[in-house]
């Protein structure tokens, strides 16, 4: 398994295919299955966007080229919240629970250092023990909650909001 920075023009179809996995395997992903309106074409273009603008996404990969996990934490434009990023993250469930998040969470935090990025946030939903777990181990707070954020499966769901606030002189975790 490698962890790397996006390819956009390489890795837009690649990336879909396991969003679209995403969404059939878990219902803590934002959108449900047949929902994602994204074509290669259009995740391409949003992907160049996001790199050009400082955001940092990067990929999970076996050996065979296949993208198994993914974190995208989209730098804020406005120059009073550019020094922070907020993170989507998913990772296949056959391959959960064997240090990918960490692994990303990891070298995210390395490159927002050196990016200047100094704040990054997130939303999980209160249910979600295992990515609380992962985000608590990596030093994120709640810093508030969201209640009824979400309705799915017929029922309304809570969200935490999380942060961590890094220190360009510290190493990661």
């Amino acid at each position: 398994m490698r962890i790397r920075n996006i390819e956009p023009e390489e890795d837009a179809g690649r990336l879909l295919a396991m969003q679209f996995q995403l969404d059939l395997e878990t219902i803590y992903m934002m959108l449900e299955p047949g929902e994602r309106d994204d074509s290669k074409e259009k995740l391409e273009s949003r992907l160049r966007g996001a790199v050009s603008n400082g955001s940092i996404i990067l990929v999970a990969e076996t050996s065979e080229k296949e993208i198994i996990g993914y974190i995208w934490a989209e730098r804020g434009i406005p120059r009073r919240i550019r020094h922070s990023a907020y993170i989507v993250t998913g990772i296949r469930k056959s391959y959960r629970g064997r240090g990918i998040g960490t692994s990303l969470f990891k070298e995210l935090e390395k490159q927002a250092k050196e990016k200047g990025i100094t704040r990054l946030e997130l939303t999980v939903i209160k249910e979600n023990i295992p990515a609380l777990n992962l985000y608590q181990k990596m030093g994120y707070r709640i810093e508030g909650e969201k209640p009824e954020s979400l309705f799915i499966e017929g029922r309304f769901l809570d969200e935490y909001y999380m942060g961590k606030l890094i220190i360009k002189d510290e190493p990661a975790n």
